[in-house]
């Protein structure tokens, strides 16, 4: 993947994200804070839900990018790297040299709004998810093509291992004995054994998978294949591709980051130069809607209720705000300078 990104699919993330996350706190949803990873100016933007305009701009460190909360929503983990940006097609040899001091999973206390901790976590980090225990981080590390198993109490690296160049998603099993991690580069998902750390498998899935997320109660998943226009399902019990759902047009709708509604029924998709949303019901597989919801939309999430959709957008610095039963953005905020990844917790 070029070291450049200009989400906005973020998260997730990113993301959260993957590019994205959708955890939040077991308390009052109705107020919220969603919290914006910006790759570029390297800081972290804090939105409120009942006003809808960001509160806050804190400093975190070189690129940050996937983000996601702990079980409680005490703390946000944060992945940042050292590499250089780049755009497609440039020369990496005339780049400056990486930081690699600043590679690491930064870890937020949302109760001091400030960033506490860096965790040492492999070469380049761009995105991770946590075990059901919330005990270890599993890190996807860009430059490395390695996978890395982190104990979040000791700051160590307990296991490396190695999968396809250019990983970047990284998915949990909803019963959390297994994890996929996407490698862009190769167009694979390698299935992981948790308990163990070992490779269970490493299968195709499609053109530049980033983003991928777990049915919650069916043996199914979702990949996104961005150079393909398209969206993987997967047999999570063999560990197979199993159906292909197109979008539109390849190199015009570039899928980014794949969202589950809570109830697993609604799969929401952003097409990063695309500009647009993409519905999808899952008990089908058919698109139900598609709408324009900003430039580049990367990393997306949803709000406790599930009925509006945050996204990032990266060359405008904003995050839409999208009514889901209007199917209309109805906000843009102002965000740091390139939007990367969103997760959100409830206050």
């Amino acid at each position: 993947m070029q070291k450049l990104k200009f989400p906005g699919f973020t998260l997730g993330l990113v993301f959260v994200v993957l590019f994205s996350s959708g955890a939040q706190k077991a308390s009052d949803t109705s107020h919220y804070v969603i919290y914006v990873t910006n790759e570029r100016s390297g800081d972290l933007t804090e939105i409120d839900s009942s006003t809808l305009e960001a509160t806050a701009t804190i400093p975190l460190g070189k690129r940050p990018r996937g983000i996601h909360p702990s079980p409680d929503g005490r703390f946000l983990y944060i992945a940042l790297s050292g590499s250089p940006f780049a755009g497609p097609g440039v020369d990496e040899s005339k780049l400056p040299p990486p930081d690699r001091s600043a590679d690491g999973i930064g870890v937020f206390d949302v109760n001091q709004n400030k960033l506490v901790r860096v965790i040492p976590s492999g070469i380049d980090p761009e995105n991770f998810d946590l075990t059901k225990d919330g005990k270890t981080l599993i890190v996807s590390n860009e430059d490395d093509a390695k996978a890395s198993f982190v104990d979040i109490a000791s700051g160590k690296v307990t296991k490396a291992l190695p999968l396809g160049e250019e990983p970047e998603g990284v998915t949990v099993s909803p019963d959390g004995k297994f994890v996929y991690v996407t490698s862009e580069n190769t167009g694979t998902i390698s299935a992981f054994d948790i308990a163990s750390k070992t490779l269970i498998k490493t299968f195709k899935v499609g053109r530049r998978p980033r983003s991928v997320v777990f049915l919650p109660n069916k043996p199914r998943a979702y990949v996104n294949a961005e150079n393909d226009g398209a969206v993987t399902v997967i047999d999570t019990a063999k560990h197979e591709a199993i159906q292909t759902i197109t979008l539109g047009q390849q190199g015009v709708i570039k899928p980014m980051c794949v969202l589950l509604s809570p109830d697993g029924a609604t799969l929401y998709v952003s097409t990063g130069r695309g500009h647009k949303l993409f519905v999808i019901d899952t008990a089908t597989n058919k698109i139900t809607n598609s709408f324009d919801i900003g430039e580049r939309p990367w990393g997306i999430a949803l709000s406790p209720d599930a009925k509006t959709l945050f996204s990032a957008n990266g060359p405008s610095k904003d995050v839409s705000v999208v009514n889901l039963a209007s199917s209309t953005v109805t906000k843009r905020i102002k965000a740091g300078d390139g939007p990367w990844g969103i997760a959100i917790l409830s206050r």
